[in-house]
């Protein structure tokens, strides 16, 4: 391995002091947000004794990433991202303190949550935009890798913190718990984080484009300057330029369309195996962890990235095997393999995603793929939910293999190395 391809350390990655500071509050914030969520829910059921409605309270904070993604990420590069993130924690300490403490109805605190999670989007795209300009290089990708690890780890220590806190003071204890997290974060990113400028999105995005219809890489191109309008204009208008964009958009739905069909196959682990289904579902965060850490720190950059296309590929055969009905441990293997090969595939793609965007608006596209993940998440249960309702729960993972290996192949050429 040349010096130049040697990839970066853990070691570099922890001695920027301002990735430290962004690893911290990033910790507490997915934390928090479990522990928020779990609280809220139980107050709901308390309130109602409804375990439908309670449910639904879960879930509340993840529905309105795709609308906060659609209309407001230009915020992600008009706004100082410091402010933009203290901002984030401080709307999470005013909701968490309301919910426990103002005596709203049950409809207004689903309200707040829903007005509140608009802005979520935003402030993470805020997060992940200022990761390459404090990692530069090889670092960044490594940097990426331990906050993945980070977000499967933190959400589940906070269902097991947030139970134990719930059982000693209650939903409300737990929600002031949470804001005094919060709080806490707030204080941290405010003293440890410099005041980075904005990248102010309204400077535009660049306005020629190849003849295969990609933007030119480098960013040194003539740019077109926004006219009128506000936030929601220009997302929008943002979102459909990046998406006219023959090489972003490939890369956009390389990072979703696997992934979606993966989780999905996951999302059947619970109706397959019934309660023995949460050792699977720790078997594939593990799996979460040993493809963030073995790709990330043991594989070469280029090797990560010439891995992209058969790991994406491969990370849909084990569900494949599900046909066979594997019992708890082969299926504990099986998906422990698939979220190995589907982490590790979407590694290989962070640097050509950077290179890819324009720098003025890459708060903005790190929002778009992050919500389309997560959107394409949730719709990809519902897929192999109504599969499993006209088949049955393993046949429906076989489909969810299947679909992923299909969609690895069709975006073959996003998946692989554009060559030299």
């Amino acid at each position: 391995m040349t010096t130049q391809e040697r990839g970066a350390t853990y070691t570099e990655v922890f001695a920027s002091g301002e990735f430290r500071v962004l690893f911290g509050s990033f910790t507490l914030l997915v934390a928090g947000d479990q522990v928020k969520m779990l609280a809220l829910s139980a107050l709901v059921y308390a309130r109602t004794g409804s375990p439908g409605l309670s449910a639904a309270a879960y879930m509340l904070g993840f529905l309105p990433y795709a609308v906060g993604a659609t209309f407001l990420l230009s915020l992600a590069d008009r706004i100082r991202p410091r402010a933009l993130m203290i901002a984030g924690e401080l709307v999470r300490v005013a909701t968490c303190l309301l919910i426990a403490f103002a005596g709203l109805s049950v409809w207004a605190m689903l309200a707040l949550v829903l007005v509140t999670g608009l802005f979520s989007p935003v402030f993470g795209a805020a997060r992940m935009a200022l990761l390459p300009d404090l990692l530069p290089g090889d670092a960044f990708v490594l940097g990426r890798s331990v906050l993945t690890v980070t977000s499967a780890g933190a959400q589940i220590g906070g269902l097991a913190v947030g139970g134990g806190i719930l059982a000693a003071t209650g939903p409300s204890g737990a929600l002031a718990v949470t804001a005094a997290l919060s709080a806490l974060a707030a204080v941290v990113l405010r003293f440890g984080l410099p005041d980075f400028p904005a990248r102010d999105a309204e400077a535009g995005l660049p306005g020629e484009r190849t003849e295969d219809g990609d933007l030119p890489a480098g960013g040194e191109v003539r740019t077109e300057r926004a006219s009128g309008g506000g936030a929601v204009w220009e997302t929008l208008r943002v979102n459909r330029v990046l998406l006219a964009d023959a090489r972003i958009r490939g890369l956009l739905l390389a990072q979703w369309l696997p992934v979606t069909f993966v989780t999905g196959g996951e999302a059947m682990l619970v109706p397959y195996l019934g309660s023995t289904a949460g050792y699977a579902l720790a078997a594939a965060s593990a799996g979460l962890a040993v493809g963030s850490f073995v790709v990330g720190r043991l594989v070469s950059p280029s090797g990560r990235e010439r891995l992209a296309f058969p790991m994406a590929v491969a990370s849909g055969l084990p569900l494949l095997v599900f046909a066979f009905q594997p019992g708890l441990g082969g299926a504990a293997l099986l998906v422990l393999l698939a979220t190995v090969a589907s982490t590790s595939y979407e590694l290989g793609l962070q640097r050509w995603f950077v290179e890819a965007v324009p720098e003025p608006v890459r708060g903005q596209a790190f929002g778009l793929a992050s919500a389309g993940m997560m959107s394409g998440q949730a719709l990809g249960a519902v897929l192999v939910g109504v599969a499993a309702e006209l088949t049955s729960p393993h046949m429906a993972i076989v489909l969810a293999g299947a679909a992923t290996v299909c969609c690895s192949l069709v975006l073959h050429r996003s998946l692989r190395p554009e060559p030299s």
